[in-house]
C-alpha cells in the first residue's frame, strides 16, 4: 500500500501540487468490483484545499488516472454504518449519497479518521460522522500500516516531506538492487523494513553508547522546562492584567452603546416632537381669525380662507401610531374641533344672511330693461358670492350638514328672485308681442272671402306679394334690421320679435376647476330647482308667438337650435343643454304644425266662378315663405328641416295648382297651370334653393308644355276655311293623288282656291287677331306679366301655319300665282300694332 501511495503521490498529486495523506482501496457497493482508491489530499499552497479525490487504474493497467474530486467543504456526512463490528462499508454524503466498500475495515478506519482530523483542522463547518466508534476520533489511531499514513496527531499531517534529489536516487539505486522491487512490492517493503530495523537497533547502541551526551541533553532539557515555568508564570500575570484591562474596556464599550443608544432616542424624540410642532400647530393669527376675522370684506374673507385651510391640514394630519393617546395632542385636537365648529357657524349664519339679501335684492329690476328686454344682470352679486367659494368647499369637507343646509337656503332666495324676474321679463315680452301683433292677420297660404271671389291674404306676406322681387328681398333683409324699420315694414319686421331676444351674459367668471361628474349632478339639481319656472315660461312665450303668427316658429327653430347645439358643445349633461332641449322639441312641433297648417289651408282653398284666377295665394305665400325662411336658415345647424319642409309645401302647392285649374271655370286650366308654374319656376331659379331643383325643372316644363298648349288652343284656326280647304288637298295627297295633280280636282281646283283667300283679306285677319288679343288679355293676370310672351307664342304659330298654306300653295299649285291676301310682314306688323294699341 506504501508503494502505490508513493506512486499516486509521483506520478498524480506532485503535478497538481497536491499531498496525499491518506488512501483506502474501494469499490462501489451493489456493484461488480471495479477497484479504485479514494484519496484524502492538501494543497500545499495556501489557503489549504482539502480534497477527496477518486483515483482508477487505467483499462491497459499500466499507469493510474484521477476520475473525479470533492471539496472536503462539500462533504455533509460520513455514516460508518456500523460503530461495534467491523464492517467495511462506509457512504460519503457530498451532493448525492456514494456508497463504498473498503478492502479492509483497517483501511476504512484510517481513511475516516484522517477525514474527521482534516475536517477539526481546516473546516468551519464539521462534517457530521455517524456511526463511527469515538476511538477513531480521536488524537491517535490502532498502531499498523494506517499509523505511517495518518500520524498519531494533527502535527504528523505537516510531518511528509517530499523527497529530493538525492534521496529518490537512492531510492532507485536500491530498487535496481532488487530486481523484484516493482513487480513484488511487498516482499521490497519487508526487506526494506528489516534493513530498517537493523538500522533502528544500530541507532539505539550509538544512543546508549553516548550516555554522558544524553544526560547533558536531559540536564538541558530540565534547564528549559524551568525557563518554560517561569515564562508561564509572567504569560499568567499578563493575562491576569490583560484580563482586567478587557473587563475596562467592555465597561467603556457598554457604555458608548448606550450613550448611542440614548443619543439614538434623543434624535427620534426630537423628530416627534417637532413633526407634532410643525403639524399640529396653528398660529395665533389664524385663531383669531377664524373666531373673529370679518367676512364681508376681501382682505377678512382672504384671511379667514388661509385660516380655515390651515385648520384643516392640522385636523387631517396622519398621526403616527402612539400620538393620539398623547394628553397635547388630545388637547390640540379638542382646540381643533371648536374652532371648527365656531367658524362653520359664524360662516353659515353671515351666508345665510347674504342669500337672504340677495334673494330680496331690487337695485336691478326688469322696467329699467324695458328697452332692450334683458334679464337683470347679477354679476356684482355672483362676484360677491365668489370670494366664498373656497370656504364654501371648506364647510362642504368638514360640515357637511350645515354645507347642505345652506345649499338649500341659496336655492330658495335664488328660486324666489329668478322666478320672479324669470315671470316679469315673459309678461313683458307677451305684452310687447302682442301690442305689435295687427288684427286680422290672414293666413299665409290661405284663399278665402265671402264674396266668393278668389282673393289673396291680408297678411303681411300677402301685401309683399305683389311687388317686385328685388323689393321683397330688401324688406327680407330689413329683418335682420330693426333699428332703420319703416312703416312699410312694421308687418315683416312683427316676425322678428323673437329674433331679438337677449340672454344674460356671464360676468368673464370661469370656474378654477373642471367639476366632478358627481358636482354636476349637483349644480344641474340645484339648477333645475332656481330655474324651475323658465321652461314652463319659455314654452309659454313659445305657444303665445305662434298663436300670433305661425311663421315664428321658423325664428324659433333656428335660434333654438343654435343655441342649443352651443350648449351641447360646452357640455351636453348641462342643465341649460337638457332645458333647451326640450324647448326645441317644442319648436320643432310648431314648426311641423305650422308646416301641416299651410298644407291643410291650400287643400280648403275655395275658387270664384266670377273672377280670373291669377296667380293662386299660395303660390306667392310659398315664395315669401320661402324667401323668409332662407333669410331666417342661413348657416342654420337644423337646415335639414326646411328642407323637408319645402318638399312637402312644394308638392302640396303643385297638387293643389293642378286642383284649381281643373275646377276654374272663367279661367282656361292651361293659363292657371302656366302662369303659376312660371310663377314657381321663377321663384326657385331666384332663390336656388337645392333640394327643390328636381321641382324647379318640372315647375318649367309645366310651364312650357301649358303655354304651348293655350296658344294652340287659342289661336286654334284663324283662316278657318282656308285651313279646311288645305285639310282636304293634304287627305287626296295622303290618298296618292299627286301634289301636282291636285288642282285638277273639282273641289280643290285654282278657282276654289282663290275664292276661299278672297274671304281674308288683310284688314279681316286683323280684327281677329285683335279679339284674340282681348280675349287672353281677359285670361291673364297682371301679376305675372306673361302677355306679351304669349302674343309674341301666338305669333310663331300664326307664322308657322302661314309657312304650311304657302308651302302647299307652291307644291300643288305650282306656276299659278296665287298668293295670300296679306304677306309675313303684313302679319308682323298686325301682331305689333295690336301689342302696342293695349
Amino acid at each position: 500500500m506504501t508503494a502505490i501511495k508513493h506512486a499516486l503521490q509521483r506520478d498524480i498529486f506532485t503535478p497538481n501540487d497536491e499531498r496525499l495523506l491518506s488512501i483506502v482501496n474501494v469499490c462501489k457497493a451493489g456493484k461488480k468490483k471495479k477497484n479504485c482508491f479514494l484519496c484524502a489530499t492538501v494543497t500545499t499552497e495556501r489557503p489549504v484545499q482539502v480534497r477527496v479525490v477518486k483515483v482508477k487504474k487505467s483499462d491497459k493497467g499500466d499507469f493510474y488516472k484521477r476520475q473525479m474530486a470533492w471539496e472536503l467543504r462539500d462533504l455533509a456526512e460520513v455514516d460508518a454504518k456500523d460503530a461495534s463490528k467491523e464492517n467495511p462499508e462506509f457512504d460519503l454524503h457530498f451532493e448525492k449519497v456514494y456508497r463504498w466498500v473498503a478492502s479492509s475495515t483497517a483501511e476504512k478506519n484510517s481513511f475516516i479518521s484522517c477525514i474527521w482530523k482534516l475536517n477539526q483542522r481546516y473546516l468551519r463547518k464539521k462534517v457530521e460522522f455517524v456511526n463511527v466508534s469515538s476511538q477513531l476520533l480521536e488524537e491517535s489511531v490502532p498502531s499498523g500500516e494506517s499509523q505511517s499514513v495518518a500520524g498519531g496527531d494533527e502535527d504528523a499531517l505537516d510531518d511528509y516531506q517530499e523527497l529530493n534529489a538525492r534521496e529518490e536516487q537512492d531510492i532507485e539505486g536500491m530498487m535496481e538492487v532488487c530486481e523484484y522491487a516493482i513487480s513484488n512490492a511487498e516482499a521490497f517493503a519487508e526487506k526494506l523494513s528489516k534493513e530498517l530495523q537493523v538500522l533502528d537497533g544500530a541507532n539505539i547502541h550509538s544512543i546508549m553508547a553516548s550516555e554522558k551526551q544524553v544526560n547533558i541533553l536531559m540536564q538541558l532539557l530540565d534547564e528549559a522546562l524551568s525557563e518554560v515555568d517561569t515564562i508561564e508564570g509572567k504569560m499568567s500575570s499578563y493575562e491576569e492584567m490583560l484580563q482586567s484591562v478587557k473587563e475596562q474596556m467592555d465597561q467603556i464599550s457598554q457604555s458608548n452603546r448606550l450613550i448611542q443608544i440614548s443619543n439614538t432616542n434623543n434624535g427620534k424624540l426630537l423628530d416627534e416632537i417637532q413633526f407634532l410642532v410643525n403639524y399640529m400647530d396653528l398660529s395665533k393669527g389664524h385663531i383669531r381669525a377664524l373666531q373673529e376675522g370679518d367676512l364681508s370684506s376681501s382682505k377678512g374673507i382672504e384671511a379667514c380662507i388661509n385660516a380655515s385651510e390651515a385648520l384643516l391640514q392640522c385636523m387631517n394630519v396622519a398621526l403616527r401610531p402612539g400620538h393620539e393617546k398623547l394628553m397635547s395632542v388630545k388637547q390640540q385636537q379638542h382646540l381643533f374641533t371648536e374652532l371648527r365648529d365656531t367658524f362653520s357657524r359664524r360662516l353659515t349664519n353671515h351666508l345665510n344672511n347674504v342669500f337672504v339679501h340677495q334673494g330680496h335684492d331690487q337695485s336691478s329690476v326688469l322696467s329699467q330693461h324695458m328697452a332692450e328686454l334683458t334679464l337683470p344682470k347679477h354679476s356684482p352679486l355672483h362676484r360677491d358670492l365668489l370670494h366664498y367659494a373656497k370656504l364654501m368647499e371648506w364647510l362642504k369637507n368638514t360640515q357637511r350638514e350645515k354645507y347642505e343646509g345652506l345649499s338649500r337656503t341659496y336655492v330658495d332666495y335664488m328660486t324666489r328672485l329668478y322666478e320672479r324676474e324669470i315671470k316679469d321679463f315673459f309678461e313683458v315680452a307677451k305684452i310687447k308681442m302682442a301690442g305689435t301683433a295687427k288684427e286680422g292677420k290672414g293666413n299665409k297660404f290661405g284663399l278665402h272671402g265671402s264674396s266668393g271671389k278668389l282673393t289673396g291674404s291680408t297678411s303681411s306676406l300677402n301685401k309683399l306679394a305683389v311687388q317686385g322681387s328685388s323689393s321683397r328681398r330688401s324688406q327680407s333683409s330689413s329683418l335682420l334690421d330693426m333699428g332703420n324699420m319703416s312703416a312699410s315694414d312694421l308687418d315683416v319686421a312683427d316676425r322678428t320679435k323673437f329674433d331679438k331676444g337677449e340672454v344674460e351674459e356671464s360676468d368673464g367668471v370661469v370656474p378654477s376647476r373642471q367639476p366632478t361628474p358627481g358636482e354636476k349632478d349637483m349644480v344641474r339639481l340645484m339648477m333645475n330647482k332656481v330655474f324651475q319656472s323658465i321652461e314652463t315660461e319659455l314654452n309659454s312665450l313659445i305657444t303665445l308667438g305662434d298663436k300670433i303668427d305661425t311663421f315664428h316658429s321658423l325664428y324659433m327653430l333656428v335660434k333654438m337650435s343654435h343655441h342649443v347645439w352651443t350648449a351641447e358643445n360646452v357640455d351636453p349633461t348641462s342643465y341649460l343643454s337638457t332645458t333647451l332641449g326640450n324647448v326645441l322639441v317644442t319648436v320643432k312641433r310648431n314648426f311641423d304644425k305650422c308646416i301641416s297648417g299651410q298644407i291643410r289651408q291650400m287643400e280648403e282653398v275655395k275658387i270664384s266662378k266670377k273672377s280670373k284666377v291669377g296667380i293662386l295665394p299660395f303660390v306667392a305665400g310659398f315664395e315669401e315663405f320661402a324667401e323668409l325662411a332662407e333669410t331666417i336658415f342661413r348657416n342654420a345647424e337644423r337646415r335639414g328641416d326646411l328642407d323637408k319642409a319645402y318638399v312637402k309645401l312644394i308638392r302640396a302647392v303643385f297638387m293643389n295648382v293642378e286642383k284649381v285649374a281643373n275646377e276654374s271655370q272663367k279661367t282656361p286650366r292651361d293659363v292657371v297651370m302656366m302662369e303659376n308654374f312660371h310663377h314657381i319656376f321663377s321663384t326657385l331659379s331666384h332663390l336656388k334653393i337645392s333640394c327643390l331643383e328636381t321641382e324647379r325643372r318640372e315647375a318649367k316644363h309645366k310651364y312650357t308644355d301649358h303655354l304651348q298648349s293655350y296658344v294652340i288652343n287659342s289661336l286654334g284656326q284663324p283662316l278657318e276655311k282656308l285651313n279646311h280647304f288645305f285639310e282636304g288637298v293634304e287627305a287626296r295627297v295622303a290618298q296618292g293623288v299627286r301634289e301636282d295633280e291636285v288642282s285638277y280636282q273639282l273641289a280643290f281646283n285654282k278657282q276654289e282656291l282663290r275664292k276661299v283667300i278672297k274671304e281674308y283679306p288683310g284688314k279681316e285677319v286683323k280684327k281677329g287677331l285683335d279679339n284674340l288679343y282681348k280675349k287672353v288679355d281677359k285670361h291673364l293676370c297682371e301679376e305675372e306679366s306673361l302677355l306679351q310672351v304669349v302674343w309674341h307664342s301666338m305669333q310663331d304659330e300664326f307664322i308657322r301655319q302661314y309657312k304650311h298654306f304657302e308651302g302647299l300653295i307652291g307644291r300643288c299649285y305650282p306656276g299659278s300665282g296665287i298668293t295670300m291676301e296679306f304677306t309675313i310682314g303684313d302679319m308682323l306688323e298686325y301682331f305689333s300694332s295690336i301689342a302696342q294699341s293695349h
